[in-house]
């Protein structure tokens, strides 16, 4: 181990955080006439103008104050601006009636989609139960639990497990198709799964740890490939694999073909993904108690079908998508993908020892902030190609916001002082 390379990759990291992309924020996402957050802005960093406030863009804002202020940053400025979106989510997008949050209101507060996406909902727990160890305020808690009592009486699959992710407004299961009604998704269930930890985390209820365990369980033995240990993305009910089509409320939209289908519907994986899911994993083992021992099997497999396919070794950084098997299918670069990658290299490095992840962090992390940063500005561009040319530019909108790169930076500088402290 180099510690010398270490402590340049914090110093690029801390100095990344707290002098360009937690600013970057401060500065602008408070919205102080309307209440909640600011969350789309132009490449120079200027609002954009769209009139829409989602339930991802204001709850992933949450948790990101909530999460720096518990790591340390911010003197206190950030539990105050993390409280503002709270208030905002609890007195506007709040379904006083029926219960739950809504998925999308203008910048006023009024709603403009009142449907109940249980992916949204998995964020609203999340970002609650955070912004509770945070700052000590028990009402991110009171509806965070809130939250998770209502998807056991209305999202939760009794027959085949797991959860039903598309409802209307008053919890009625949507149709069939792009819809959603029929499918189950690996992407929800495993911020499910995130979000439950946290849950736990805040509430140290056995009932909120025994729906962790059961998602976790479903994870690895439904969702994940039973040869490759890779994530599926779209089952039917049963959880037999399903083709994966274009939702009319989901993220992703620009990787389908215009009639909502997609090439390689049934053989695809997402490297990003499969490395979040399993650094995730560790830390809801890490929250429970739980020894890594009888998951390694899984835990590597994630890890290392990225190392052998999606790290691209000439020119950096991440693949967006393959196939199980290997082959890779959408070289360019997304944010996403690289943040959750510079966590869970650190995290397989840390206790597997092998020198490879250590390879694979570096080459994420020089194409991130060599490439991808845009340093003038302080925030991340949210596409580029191969070789690091940017496709899109904008700062943020609804789904491109804080919550993956300043949570990379927050967890990778926690990473690399583990690594530090043991060298």
């Amino acid at each position: 181990m180099n510690v010398d390379q270490l402590k340049k990759y914090r110093e690029e990291a801390y100095n990344h955080l707290t002098l360009e992309l937690l600013p970057f924020w401060e500065s602008r996402c408070v919205d102080k006439e309307n209440g909640g957050y600011i969350t789309h802005f132009d490449n120079n960093g200027n609002d954009s103008g769209e009139d829409e406030k989602s339930l991802i863009a204001q709850t992933r804002t949450v948790f990101t104050f909530s999460s720096a202020h518990r790591a340390g940053y911010g003197q206190g400025r950030y539990a105050a601006i993390a409280k503002h979106g709270v208030d905002f989510l609890i007195s506007k997008m709040w379904d006083t009636e029926n219960g739950g949050f809504y998925w999308l209101m203008d910048r006023k507060g009024n709603i403009k989609i009142d449907e109940k996406i249980v992916y949204g909902l998995s964020f609203a727990i999340y970002s609650l139960s955070e912004y509770t160890l945070a700052t000590g305020d028990p009402i991110g808690l009171e509806y965070a639990e809130k939250t998770f009592e209502l998807l056991q009486v209305y999202g939760a699959d009794t027959y085949y497990g797991g959860y039903f992710e598309m409802f209307t407004r008053n919890w009625e299961l949507k149709g069939e198709g792009s819809a959603g009604g029929d499918r189950k998704t690996l992407d929800a269930h495993m911020h499910l799964m995130e979000a439950f930890t946290t849950l736990y985390e805040a509430s140290g209820k056995q009932v909120h740890r025994r729906k962790l365990n059961e998602i976790i369980q479903l994870l690895i033995n439904k969702i994940m490939h039973p040869v490759y240990g890779t994530g599926i993305p779209q089952f039917w009910a049963d959880w037999t694999v399903a083709p994966q089509i274009k939702f009319d409320i989901i993220w992703g939209w620009d990787r389908f073909s215009e009639d909502g289908s997609k090439s390689s519907a049934e053989d695809n994986t997402s490297y990003g993904h499969n490395v979040e899911f399993a650094w995730l994993l560790m830390h809801a083992l890490d929250i429970c108690g739980i020894s890594y021992d009888d998951y390694n099997s899984q835990l590597l497999q994630s890890f290392d079908h990225a190392i052998d396919h999606g790290i691209d070794w000439e020119f950096g950084g991440v693949y967006v998508e393959g196939s199980h098997a290997g082959a890779v299918y959408d070289r360019e670069k997304e944010f996403w993908q690289q943040a959750e990658v510079l966590i869970g290299m650190l995290d397989a490095y840390r206790i597997y020892g092998d020198v490879k992840y250590l390879k694979a962090y570096d080459s994420t992390h020089r194409f991130v902030f060599d490439k991808m940063i845009h340093h003038k500005v302080g925030e991340w561009l949210p596409l580029l190609t191969r070789q690091g040319e940017p496709i899109w530019k904008h700062m943020s909108h609804s789904w491109k916001v804080n919550y993956h790169s300043v949570r990379s930076m927050v967890q990778s500088i926690i990473r690399l002082d583990k690594l530090l402290s043991n060298a």
